[in-house]
């Protein structure tokens, strides 16, 4: 109870002066989040006194869960403010959060909107949601070639007093139809000698293009495109090259950053929503499906060895033994597995090129089978001195280990061209195909060499 009077205590003293005491809105919604777990009530008091400058902010980083018990109790009033304190796609996303509770209210707060916020909205809102229209801001700095770079500066500071943009990395250089042409770093506009110079001579004398995408663009190849030339800032232009808004690198990361986190679950058969929101009953409920479906694929593997249960009880050394088949081919099938379904994630194969990248793991799964079953092999002979058992298993090791191999390539490469998501079923499938090789190949050879 302590911690939690601790962090009430630090956002009492934020909210009392905003100013003195600098909080990231993460840091503030971490505050509340934490508040909540122990008071809610107590939370939405605070949240309700958060300025109108980082309400919105602060609700983007809440928990999902959190966040729709704040915009339901939240009034029209605190959201239009919420709303017109954001750059036009933090905006969007937070229109798009309120739309899925109540249509009614988003309807209303985007009507109560001045009519530049509603157009950017509206205009945002018509993308779909992988598309990199969805992710860009409106609020730019642009300026045409026959104006002077002085009067783009001057721009740059009417814009910046009015709080109508905040972060500036490039000036955006475009001619009278508004035609992308190039842009200006702003530490090469600063450095800039004559400023009284018009952008078109500048524009013509020095090399300023640079990389822009379409609005249709997927945003994943966006994000790959700003991890490979590590770009601040990315214009985005419509199918004629008129430039329409910016994606900057923050957005980027944070995207990066929410599609690993999202494969990391996902292959452990998690939600990363749910895991988030800290609700015990929700988690235990997502994790429980999982595990119901590994249950059913372990009594497979279970079948599988009751088969041999005359050779188990023969050979007792068997049952011993049989553990390190099944961990091997697990291990090493995951080690494939990761490596695939990241691969396939930043688009490096596709099914129809994948040929290359099943043979290589292969060749490793060979290698490595070879190695460890030799291993293996000396090991079981000295531990119980048959030497048939170290024949055994060290061919069950190589054939699992060469189809975990197999099967950790293949198995995402089949789910992503069924269109299925690889780094949601493939580790359960994959479980299943090494426990049953595994198990069928070491019990199936000892009854054949053995008996």
């Amino acid at each position: 109870m302590k911690k939690t009077e601790q962090k009430i205590s630090t956002l009492k003293e934020w909210l009392d002066k905003p100013n003195e005491l600098s909080l990231h809105p993460s840091e503030v919604a971490y505050l509340l989040k934490k508040i909540h777990k122990k008071t809610p009530e107590q939370c939405f008091v605070f949240l309700k006194q958060i300025p109108k400058d980082d309400l919105g902010e602060v609700l983007l980083e809440l928990p999902e869960r959190i966040k729709d018990e704040a915009l339901v109790k939240l009034s029209i009033k605190d959201l239009v403010n919420a709303v017109e304190n954001m750059d036009s796609d933090d905006a969007t996303d937070l229109i798009n959060d309120i739309e899925e509770i109540s249509e009614i209210k988003s309807n209303e707060i985007v009507t109560t909107l001045d009519l530049e916020h509603q157009k950017d909205i509206t205009e945002l809102k018509k993308y779909e949601e992988n598309q990199a229209g969805a992710y860009m801001q409106t609020e730019l700095l642009s300026a045409t070639v026959d104006e002077t770079l002085a009067q783009a500066i001057e721009r740059l500071r009417t814009l910046k007093k009015s709080g109508d943009i905040e972060d500036v990395y490039q000036l955006f250089i475009v001619d009278q139809n508004n035609i992308l042409l190039g842009g200006i770093g702003m530490a090469d506009l600063i450095l800039y000698e004559n400023i009284n110079d018009k952008l078109g001579a500048i524009f013509n004398s020095q090399e300023m293009e640079l990389h822009s995408v379409n609005a249709l663009d997927h945003i994943e190849d966006v994000a790959r495109l700003v991890e490979q030339y590590d770009y601040s800032v990315v214009p985005v232009i419509d199918w004629q090259g008129k430039l329409l808004g910016q994606i900057t690198a923050d957005d980027i990361y944070d995207l990066l950053e929410e599609i690993a986190t999202d494969q990391i679950y996902q292959m452990a058969g998690v939600d990363d929503e749910i895991e988030a929101d800290d609700d015990l009953k929700e988690i235990i409920k997502n994790r429980a499906s999982w595990l119901g479906i590994n249950l059913i694929t372990a009594i497979v593997a279970s079948i599988v060895i009751g088969m041999f249960d005359e050779i188990l009880q023969a050979f007792i050394p068997l049952a011993i033994l049989m553990p390190i088949v099944a961990s091997m081919g697990g291990n090493a099938g995951t080690q494939t597995l990761t490596v695939m379904v990241r691969q396939i994630a930043l688009g490096e194969i596709e099914f129809e090129n994948a040929k290359e990248a099943i043979t290589k793991e292969l060749i490793v799964s060979l290698v490595n089978g070879i190695i460890f079953a030799t291993l293996i092999g000396i090991i079981a002979y000295f531990w119980f001195k048959i030497p048939l058992l170290g024949v055994v298993i060290a061919l069950a090791m190589l054939i699992n280990l060469l189809g975990a191999g197999f099967f950790g390539a293949i198995i995402p490469l089949i789910l992503k061209r069924l269109e299925i998501d690889p780094a949601i079923a493939s580790t359960v499938l994959l479980t299943t195909a090494t426990d049953v090789i595994g198990f069928l190949g070491f019990l199936g050879l000892a009854k054949i060499i053995l008996l």
